[in-house]
């Protein structure tokens, strides 16, 4: 494909929003793959043709059609749908159309970069010959990542729910590799019976998502469950805990953080990455205080049209929120029958830890307040190392890192600050061999949640 240097700022505006999913094939990224597969089977039972993109093989493209200044996340997601569609334009030729396409890109407001991905990619594929065809849907963090728009109005809870029910279980799925990977019986056992589950939950959630059967899917979730825990070697002592936190995309998608996980556990970890549903029910508490900001504003101004918006929303994001935390209890309580799986807290928690000794404020609305107030809260609480993930130069999560870090110290506790931008840094190895060294002192002196009852 041959660029041309020409665009249209309209398409800004009219090629990038909420357009019907159906008839297109929806292309999804792969930021975290299980989330990815499971969300594109959700989408295949509603009827929409739904797929996800390979990822990370078209980096050079992503590298070639940015500056460098833009996040890491940026310029693998561009490489990404880049690379498909020159993949498609060789295969089918004259047929290819990329009108047939939508490209699902959401988007977040505030102080982060992410909410211009849609934008400037936009630009990208508009200098592309044909490609101003090929829309961007985009959902929003500003209404809580409404589907109203993409899907029929009449399935759109259904669809909101299955969905939803899709993050939680691909969480459970990732928290459960990592609990047996660290003392799988024989190498390389977890991520193959990992990999074939994901597939089973696919066809599962393709064929009772749609029909609401949650209990079906569940059902099978559970003896995944009870098979994955026979993979465990019970001879292998319990091994230092170490929490994740960090901008979402680089703590999930793998190959962007060089496989952080799995290099943390080959020097003697056990690893709780942060959640894909904790990100979701944050933006719905983080509407909720927004609406009820909005309505207490407008009452004070006696602004009655806008106040009765406001409690209109205040009850919406309030409904979302509530199922949210009430059917992620509700999984993770059926699921910790077999297995001790460590589950989220409520985001009122980790707004109430920040709020205690007045660390940081959740009106600066960011990943950095999950992380703070998690980072807090782990150490406190049994674990024995906390790490930071970002792309390089990212913002909350270098507010992130000068909050903690004095925290951190104060706590003794290790922690590390891991930045990514695709370079591999010679000294990398070193740094996590000591800060494994040092968690494991930890874990000698204080033990940790898994092995100190009562915490």
């Amino acid at each position: 494909m041959e660029s041309k240097k020409e665009n249209n700022f309209g398409s800004l505006t009219e090629n990038i929003g909420k357009f019907d999913l159906r008839k297109k094939r929806v292309l999804i990224p792969a930021m975290n793959r299980i989330a990815a597969h499971l969300i594109a089977a959700t989408f295949k039972g509603f009827g929409i043709l739904a797929e996800v993109l390979e990822t990370y093989k078209g980096l050079d493209l992503g590298k070639k059609y940015t500056s460098g200044k833009e996040c890491f996340p940026c310029q693998i997601t561009m490489g990404d749908i880049l690379y498909f569609l020159k993949k498609e334009k060789d295969e089918l030729g004259d047929f290819f159309n990329p009108e047939n396409y939508l490209y699902f890109l959401p988007e977040s407001d505030g102080p982060c970069r992410f909410g211009m991905y849609n934008k400037y990619q936009r630009m990208v594929l508009d200098t592309f010959a044909g490609l101003q065809k090929l829309r961007i849907v985009s959902l929003t963090t500003r209404d809580g990542y409404s589907l109203e728009g993409v899907i029929e109005e009449e399935r759109l809870l259904d669809f909101r729910k299955t969905t939803y029910l899709a993050v939680v279980v691909a969480d459970i799925m990732d928290r459960l590799l990592w609990r047996i990977r660290p003392y799988e019986k024989q190498e390389g056992c977890a991520d193959e019976y990992i990999e074939r589950s994901m597939r089973v939950m696919q066809t599962i959630f393709e064929t009772y998502g749609v029909k609401k059967e949650f209990d079906k899917i569940l059902d099978k979730l559970e003896e995944i469950i009870k098979e994955a825990i026979t993979l465990i070697d019970h001879t292998i002592a319990a091994k230092p805990l170490i929490g994740i936190v960090g901008e979402i995309f680089l703590r999930m998608h793998v190959a962007a953080n060089q496989n952080l996980i799995r290099i943390l556990e080959r020097h003697g970890a056990e690893v709780v990455n942060a959640s894909l549903a904790e990100w979701v029910n944050f933006i719905s508490y983080d509407r909720l205080k927004n609406a009820k900001y909005g309505f207490r504003l407008n009452l004070n101004q006696l602004n009655l049209t806008s106040s009765k918006s406001h409690l209109k929303s205040i009850i919406k994001f309030k409904t979302d929120l509530l199922y949210q935390e009430y059917k992620q209890k509700q999984i993770y309580k059926r699921v910790k029958r077999n297995v001790d799986l460590i589950e989220d807290h409520k985001i009122a928690h980790l707004e109430r830890i920040l709020k205690k000794d007045d660390i940081y404020s959740f009106q600066l609305s960011t990943e950095a307040c999950l992380s703070i107030a998690t980072l807090v809260d782990c150490a406190r609480f049994g674990y024995n190392g906390m790490v930071n993930v970002y792309p390089f130069t990212c913002m909350p999560s270098m507010t992130t890192s000068a909050v903690v870090k004095p925290l951190m110290k104060k706590m003794r506790m290790p922690y590390l600050d891991v930045s990514y931008d695709s370079s591999i840094q010679p000294g990398r190895e070193a740094t996590i061999r000591t800060f494994m060294q040092q968690s494991y002192q930890h874990f000698q002196r204080s033990g940790n949640r898994r092995t100190n009852k009562g915490i």
